[in-house]
């Protein structure tokens, strides 16, 4: 493209009306005035927390549920509406939000404590003390301020799994080694079953109250939409199906709200990109890829070598036999593995860690994986991919680049 025609791509741009006019609202932190499907999660926990405005502590509350499913965004909605009242009151409130999934927040015991005594105003090192005496700094700064403490922790198994469930149960006992204050610990999950893999010590006290959010449907997630949709286009600028389909996509996919929202999204940014006046069906098919493809290359650059080298592997294998849907197996991987380690000058894993990379990978759902037994010759995987067809070039070509293939 020269220069007259990027002037004229511009213009051309900047004389075509937007079709966003507010695309916040489409974003996953974005909280509504409203959050319909979720008025009896809402009236649940708030109902628990009430008796924080009379200064008196509130159970502690466990909340699970997959992601997209409103978890985080009623925990705010509600913290919101609570503060409010609480200043207006004049009554000593205070809610902390952690997202757990932070790297500079949570990766250790150290850190989160840290970052919980910074919300106090006091200036704490980021490495170099004992964690007891930051804990010590932390109940000190709390019990001096005599107010009532409501600590959410978002992603609370992100927390464990890097640190362990040492932290929660310390968490749980800080109303013992306080005078003046008190604290509710809120935690919330994505993973359903995480509350069974802790110490039942932390469980029993953690969980006083439980709260299960479902997915939501594609009738709802249509409401959802259309609810959005309204904030953030202009009007009729979406064409018949478009919403439907949408909900449909991410129904599909455990009805993840966020997802179907992302869809949307994208949808209209390649609308735009296209200089058209309307969100059409197909537009949400190319956001589909493109999320997509944009997802699995995000997780594939962030594995090492070795992981890369078999999912080359795979791809080479499924191109090689045209297998149109038809398993492959973990056999066929290998010799097409150690070709290709020899291509890069690594050493070859065992056929058998491969097979551990091969399971890793259909945790993270580019492919599935399924173990089968061949009697006395033992068990392999059943490989096939899960990812759409269209995705995989982009994907092949990065994983050549970063192996130098």
């Amino acid at each position: 493209m020269g220069q007259k025609e990027l002037d004229g791509f511009f213009e051309k741009f900047l004389q075509q009306d937007p079709l966003f006019v507010n695309k916040k609202a489409l974003q996953g932190n974005y909280t509504p005035k409203n959050l319909p499907h979720r008025e009896d999660q809402i009236n649940l926990i708030a109902g628990v927390l009430a008796p924080a405005l009379r200064m008196e502590k509130p159970s502690n509350i466990f909340i699970y549920g997959k992601t997209g499913t409103g978890k985080s965004l009623c925990i705010n909605y509600i913290s919101s509406y609570l503060l409010t009242i609480a200043e207006k009151n004049n009554i000593p409130l205070k809610i902390i939000y952690l997202n757990c999934k932070l790297k500079r927040v949570a990766d250790t015991e150290y850190r989160l404590i840290a970052q919980l005594t910074r919300e106090f105003g006091v200036e704490v090192p980021a490495t170099g003390l004992p964690t007891e005496e930051i804990y010590k700094l932390f109940v000190k700064q709390v019990d001096k301020e005599k107010l009532l403490l409501i600590l959410i922790l978002d992603e609370i198994d992100q927390l464990v799994h890097k640190t362990g469930d040492e932290i929660l149960y310390n968490l749980t006992r800080l109303n013992t080694e306080l005078t003046n204050s008190e604290v509710t610990l809120i935690g919330i999950s994505n993973d359903l079953l995480f509350v069974d893999n802790i110490d039942p010590r932390v469980k029993s006290s953690l969980s006083e109250e439980e709260l299960v959010f479902p997915p939501y449907n594609a009738m709802q997630l249509q409401g959802i939409l259309r609810q959005r949709a309204k904030l953030a286009f202009r009007k009729d600028v979406i064409d018949e199906g478009v919403i439907e389909k949408c909900a449909a996509y991410a129904a599909r996919d455990h009805g993840d709200a966020r997802r179907a929202l992302e869809l949307l999204r994208v949808a209209g940014e390649i609308s735009e990109r296209k200089n058209e006046n309307k969100i059409k069906v197909e537009h949400i098919d190319e956001a589909e890829d493109k999320i997509e493809r944009d997802r699995v290359l995000e997780q594939v650059n962030s594995q090492p070598k070795q992981f890369k080298l078999t999912l080359y592997s795979i791809f080479s294998v499924c191109s090689n036999t045209n297998n149109n849907g038809h398993p492959i197996f973990t056999g066929d991987i290998y010799e097409v593995y150690k070709d290709a380690c020899q291509s890069c000058g690594l050493k070859p894993l065992t056929q058998r860690r491969v097979s551990d990379i091969i399971a890793e990978l259909d945790m993270l759902g580019i492919i599935n994986a399924k173990v089968i037994s061949k009697g006395r010759y033992g068990r392999t995987r059943e490989i096939r991919l899960a990812i759409p067809s269209s995705t995989i070039p982009k994907i092949n070509d990065t994983l050549k680049e970063g192996l130098g293939l």
